[in-house]
């Protein structure tokens, strides 16, 4: 699989001293590592944000569901 190459910006960090010298012991690629932690942590902060901007439709498609029972409930084979 070939990744498309993006635009890299040099970013200084502040590290954990003795997990720095781990990761190095490991050959751990720290950029690569801290991007995809990086990616990790943005893509939990993006679904939360959905979360919340859409908790009052979520809440009534529930309620609605609670009270009317689910559409093609009938059909179920479960």
């Amino acid at each position: 699989m070939q990744t498309q190459s993006v635009p890299k910006k040099p970013t200084n960090l502040s590290l954990d001293q003795a997990l720095l010298s781990e990761a190095r012991s490991f050959g751990v690629n720290l950029s690569q590592a801290a991007e995809a932690g990086l990616r990790l942590a943005v893509k939990e902060a993006k679904a939360e944000a959905w979360k919340r901007e859409n908790a009052k439709a979520i809440e009534a498609s529930n309620a609605w569901v609670e009270e009317q029972g689910l559409p093609l409930e009938k059909y179920r084979l479960f």
